[in-house]
């Protein structure tokens, strides 16, 4: 593999340039889940750290990397934790990737904070990092490539408000109240019902750390003390799951709980089209892989990038989500 000798001054040049502009700032089936076999040729090769694995929504993120870096003609590995609570284990990954010396990093940060020293080793060993998903809160990364977390739960707000009726009371089913992407995705939905729906409110924040049964458990408790309760909001996969979950065992329809999602794998297909969910955001997570795949490359061969690319969110429900649009999001 390419050793950092060989892109010195490129990358000098472009991370001086990146930092002048700007000081920066889902699950795995079993730890160290994904294609992370290192190769063994001299092509240039980009180590990927993701937040989990085992999530569709992982799955699409390394389809979308390995599809451009096959057209780029590059070599990628992309490792994942068990779950996106075990930051211990995402730590360790990104040890190891710094210890492969790869030409470039892509990291997703489980903690903004407890990255911080390992980004300060990638720096000293002259590997550039390029983020997606989630950020470390280092200026030492060059760019990020994710969802405007903030403007998406705005979106899911919005819809919220107009198919309960603009009033009533609703509840929150976060997956993180550290990690950036539960953090954003959560104010951008409390703060738009706040600022644009005074008739609405939020009794309840609760975080199920993106898992199906704690989720499901956190839904139900919620909805037992809120018998008036006619929306619940799920941050991610595995949060809005398990709220579909707990509506099945409580025996209620769409009619007496309005579900709102977030992320689209085929479990919330499905409870859209049977009419358990009303609703939910996607990302689009191939793209989220293949333009920090592309970043990566672009600044290994000393190319200037932006410090923030918008991969977009999407609404869907029963009505389009068979749409041409929609279908290229999903990942099913």
């Amino acid at each position: 593999m390419k050793k950092f000798t060989k892109r010195t001054a490129a990358f000098s040049l472009a991370a001086t340039a990146a930092l002048a502009l700007s000081a920066c700032s889902g699950d795995g089936g079993s730890a160290g889940g994904g294609d992370n076999e290192v190769p063994d040729s001299d092509a240039t090769y980009v180590a990927m750290v993701s937040k989990g694995f085992q999530h569709q929504f992982w799955q699409a993120v390394n389809d979308g990397a390995q599809e451009k870096a096959d057209e780029l003609g590059v070599e990628i590995t992309f490792e994942g934790p068990a779950s996106e609570t075990q930051v211990d284990d995402q730590l360790n990954m990104l040890q190891t990737a710094i210890d492969r010396e790869p030409d470039a990093i892509a990291y997703a940060a489980l903690d903004p904070e407890a990255c911080i020293p390992l980004y300060e080793d990638a720096e000293s060993a002259g590997i550039p990092v390029v983020q997606f998903d989630a950020p470390c809160n280092s200026d030492y990364a060059l760019t990020l490539a994710a969802t405007d977390g903030v403007a998406a739960g705005a979106l899911a707000a919005d819809h919220m408000a107009e198919l309960i009726g603009g009033e009533g009371k609703v509840g929150v089913i976060g997956h993180s109240q550290i990690n950036s992407t539960g953090v954003e995705r959560r104010d951008g939905f409390v703060n738009q019902l706040e600022d644009e729906y005074p008739d609405i409110e939020v009794v309840d924040i609760q975080y199920g750390d993106g898992d199906h049964l704690k989720s499901a458990d956190i839904a139900k408790a919620m909805i037992n003390a809120h018998p008036d309760l006619k929306g619940l909001y799920g941050t991610n996969e595995g949060s809005a799951i398990g709220v579909v979950n707990a509506a099945n065992e409580l025996g209620l329809t769409g009619d007496d709980l309005t579900i709102i999602g977030f992320d689209s794998g085929a479990a919330q297909i499905n409870a859209i089209k049977a009419g358990t969910m009303a609703g939910a955001i996607t990302q689009d997570p191939r793209a989220i892989g293949a333009k920090v795949v592309q970043a990566a490359v672009d600044v290994i061969n000393g190319e200037s990038i932006d410090d923030y690319i918008d991969t977009g969110s999407y609404w869907y429900d029963a009505e389009n989500v068979e749409s041409d649009e929609i279908q290229a999001m999903l990942y099913e």
